[in-house]
């Protein structure tokens, strides 16, 4: 498993009951996780000091309860900083396990000796986007919702990485890698975190199972001539690690050689040193 084990400002403190208790900042919160399904004691004293808790609905989606919790604040990872606030589906704006993953494309970057040109998508609120840039590539951040491309600009400007070379796009992922693939365009480094289910900007349907491998062969065609890493993540449980791997041996390997690896993602839990799985992701690289 591939363990993102250096946050200073994220922690799961412990997990029990369906639940997982974090801190995110100067702030607990409390919120669902499919993962949890043991029923530990709940000893830790940050049970009992909660910021916010996130109830599941027994009819699906849920809602949440504040105690004392800012509209938005703001927690760093290294260099970088982003804008939290609690939305709908029980999110926050990041998902710190992703981190694992920052580090090493930042490492690819920072030692390729050359300008590396990064294609984004799914960009969400721009995690991948930032490490790729305080890395030093030029990135191409594309997504669907114009709200989230917003998000993700103010995270660049929090992280002070406004002057960097970005392009902030909202667009339908695979409409764009099409018409890149017509205009000739091509990337050394390509970042994808696709929904399980979701809709374009024009209504456009995505269902993960029927759309992910064919979109993987299809971004192929705009890697350049010397590729640095191709990353897919999945939360979706039926694309288990080895099937990550599998498609992309498939689309990559007997194309342009390389390797892939494909593991877990985890967060440590602080309070028993256990590991709570977050997903997979899938790597190829060169």
């Amino acid at each position: 498993m591939w363990i993102a084990n250096d946050w200073k400002d994220y922690e799961v403190i412990d997990t029990s009951g369906g639940e997982k208790l974090e801190r995110w900042g100067d702030y607990i919160l409390l919120r669902p996780d499919p993962q949890v399904i043991w029923d530990t004691p709940k000893k830790n004293k940050n049970w009992r000091k909660l910021n916010a808790h996130y109830h599941r609905s027994n009819r699906g989606g849920g809602e949440w309860e504040f105690f004392d919790l800012p509209k938005t604040w703001q927690i760093s990872y290294k260099n970088l900083t982003f804008g939290l606030q609690p939305f709908k589906f029980k999110h926050t704006g990041l998902f710190p396990e992703q981190a694992v993953n920052w580090d090493w494309f930042g490492d690819k970057i920072r030692h390729a000796g050359r300008r590396v040109k990064v294609l984004n998508l799914f960009a969400y609120t721009g995690g991948a986007t930032l490490a790729a840039a305080e890395a030093g590539a030029s990135v191409t951040h594309v997504d669907a919702s114009k709200g989230m491309v917003t998000w993700a600009k103010e995270n660049a400007e929090l992280s002070g990485l406004s002057d960097r070379p970005i392009r902030w796009l909202v667009d339908d992922c695979v409409k764009f890698v099409e018409r890149e693939i017509r205009r000739g365009n091509h990337y050394d480094g390509i970042i994808m975190d696709p929904p399980s289910y979701g809709r374009g900007p024009k209504g456009e349907i995505w269902k993960i199972e029927e759309k992910i491998f064919p979109f993987i062969e299809l971004c192929t065609r705009i890697l350049s001539d010397q590729p640095l890493f191709f990353l897919v993540n999945s939360y979706t449980t039926g694309l288990q690690p080895a099937v990550l791997k599998y498609m992309l041996e498939t689309a990559l390997v007997s194309k342009v050689g390389g390797h892939v690896e494909a593991e877990e993602i985890g967060l440590p839990v602080s309070s028993n040193g256990l590991v709570l799985p977050c997903g997979a992701s899938g790597r190829w690289t060169i």
